[in-house]
């Protein structure tokens, strides 16, 4: 088909750390660029100024609940992410660590390619545009970790963390002044510092987080691509190419491009056409609308391997809520601030959230420290009462909401150890169907488990020597089931579709002009946040698509010499 058949070169679907760079990379080389996103435009105004406010903060649409933050519960593990305009940048951590190099010779991209020859350079690039650089404000809970680590004779490993926000010596602690672009020789947007209130992973309403749009996606519209924000994808169909028979695997392998069906928040069900795609809705979405094509029929030839190897970081979250003022506020710094790592590798950092949001009291309940396996509501009842008993007032201050999250110490604990899950797409049990949800998807393997022995004993002698009560995520505690803020594979990179579902430069297999590009594509676990390893990939696999004039040419090139062929052919038909 002729390029003007096509509305768009480019649908991208996902503004995320994948579809921001995918946009802004594909605008630079001259294509058309649709950019759709079922999330809202969070905006400093807009942005939820307690947890109180659930409908600007929680992400379900079932209850027209459009805010930023989900949860989703899994068999074996319960997710956190984000979703609006910019994806998880609004409400991640803004840390940016690159892992060890290790980590390339671990999963399925292991061997595919010189990985640690060619990725330094777009690290580097992505630190760039991120505006990476050490954490600046050091609060009351980075030197509370700092500290801990000295007792536990770890201190060497105490570190201060790379974050995407944006410092100034000149304003501190205090409602910021607006200042020029900082990053991007004035070609960037306005800034505003920051001021280390502990705000970013509830939405920063100062302007000082280098969320992306105010980066890539920032770019990406200045180049000229257009934003469909409360817009999702629901349907995505390879046009098919009439001159196949309808057997042959090319005859609707998406050489011809691709109808895809569209749901807006304004103008209804509408479909567009696109000549290629990139999918960027994050692990979890990706993989959904991926299941649901190959299950319509719509792409059957997508991998089997589609939701192998699911990672979740190897994570547990741990807490401390000190009782007096004594160690100062720990709301106050940026969401991590510092981190450190124990004998055992284990990487712990050190997480708070702002003053007002007070979120830990919804999902917290006391740690059980030496309890290898799930606690029973029996066990629990004996430790909550015997704590009352024990010691009723400070039993009564450790658990009530009130300023929950300015007296608590938050301990992000992460592994590299390769556990890995299976998703699956499945019949809902009755309850799931009357809610409406037909099919979904639903984690199997072996159980990860949510109990880190060495983090435990870290959080509780901190607890025990600092004057604080320990506190565990009541999944955790009660099922056994690991918590994690990154969701990670189901998209692996592999040789071909028999161990992967894209190619090492994020090509879908079985067909043509379809990328996947977000953290379903790391194929193991980190050890660390993996936003700044996704933007990387992604600007490797950006950095392989020629430029728009150079592929016009090249399909020039190609018709003129099947043209030739044809007419060569011709020649030898008898008169």
């Amino acid at each position: 088909m002729e390029g003007q058949s096509f509305d768009t070169d480019f649908l991208v679907i996902g503004s995320g750390f994948g579809g921001s760079v995918s946009a802004m990379r594909l605008t630079e080389k001259g294509y058309r660029v649709i950019i759709a996103e079922q999330g809202k435009h969070i905006s400093p105004e807009t942005m939820p100024k307690t947890v109180r406010d659930i409908k600007q903060f929680l992400w379900l649409p079932a209850l027209k609940y459009k805010g930023f933050f989900s949860l989703q519960l899994f068999k074996h593990v319960m997710v956190l992410h984000g979703n609006a305009v910019g994806g998880g940048s609004i409400t991640y951590a803004n840390t940016l660590l690159q892992p060890e190099d290790k980590i390339w010779q671990q999963g399925s991209w292991a061997g595919l390619h010189d990985w640690q020859a060619v990725m330094p350079q777009h690290y580097e690039t992505a630190k760039r545009m991120l505006g990476v650089s050490q954490n600046k404000k050091i609060g009351n809970a980075d030197l509370m970790l700092q500290k801990m680590a000295n007792l536990s004779g770890v201190g060497d490993s105490f570190y201060l963390t790379d974050v995407g926000a944006y410092f100034s010596d000149h304003d501190q602690y205090a409602h910021p002044s607006v200042h020029g672009d900082p990053y991007f020789g004035g070609a960037g947007p306005k800034r505003s510092p920051c001021i280390g209130c502990g705000g970013c992973m509830v939405g920063c309403r100062y302007g000082a987080k280098n969320t992306l749009d105010k980066n890539y996606l920032y770019f990406a519209q200045k180049n000229g691509a257009t934003l469909l924000a409360e817009t999702k994808v629901t349907d995505i169909v390879p046009i098919t190419d009439d001159s196949k028979s309808s057997s042959d695997p090319a005859y609707q392998n998406g050489s011809q491009g691709y109808r895809v069906t569209l749901q807006s928040a304004d103008k209804g069900e509408y479909q567009i056409a696109t000549q290629q795609i990139v999918l960027s809705a994050s692990s979890l979405g990706s993989q959904k609308l991926l299941f649901e094509q190959r299950h319509k029929g719509n792409m059957p030839h997508i991998s089997p391997y589609l939701g192998k190897r699911i990672y979740t970081n190897a994570e547990s979250l741990l807490g401390v809520r000190f009782l007096d003022e004594q160690h100062g506020a720990m709301s106050d710094g940026v969401a991590i601030g510092s981190g450190i790592y124990l004998g055992d590798g284990t990487h712990i950092e050190a997480t708070r959230y702002p003053e007002g949001f007070n979120i830990a009291s919804f999902l917290a309940t006391l740690s059980n420290y030496k309890n290898g396996k799930k606690m029973s509501l029996l066990a629990w009842l004996w430790c909550f009462i015997a704590q009352f008993i024990v010691k009723p007032r400070q039993a009564w201050r450790a658990f009530r909401p009130h300023n929950m999250a300015k007296q608590s110490l938050i301990l992000l604990c992460m592994q590299s150890t390769p556990y890995a899950l299976e998703m699956r797409y499945q019949k809902s049990p009755w309850w799931r169907a009357w809610l409406g949800s037909r099919y979904h998807m639903q984690t199997y393997g072996p159980a990860i488990p949510a109990f880190i022995p060495e983090a435990s004993a870290f959080a509780e002698q901190m607890a025990t020597q600092m004057g604080g009560v320990g506190y565990g995520v009541l999944s955790e505690v009660f099922l056994n089931i690991p918590t994690t803020a990154h969701c990670m594979g189901g998209i692996s990179l592999g040789n071909s579709a028999a161990d992967g579902v894209v190619d090492k430069y994020h090509r879908l297999f079985n067909y043509q002009g379809f990328y996947v590009c977000d953290g379903g594509n790391i194929s193991t676990n980190l050890g660390v946040n993996p936003s700044l390893t996704i933007t990387a990939l992604t600007e490797h696999a950006m950095s392989h698509i020629p430029h728009k004039a150079t592929q016009l040419l090249h399909a020039a090139d190609t018709t003129r010499q099947n043209v030739t062929l044809v007419q060569k052919d011709a020649s030898k038909i008898p008169a």
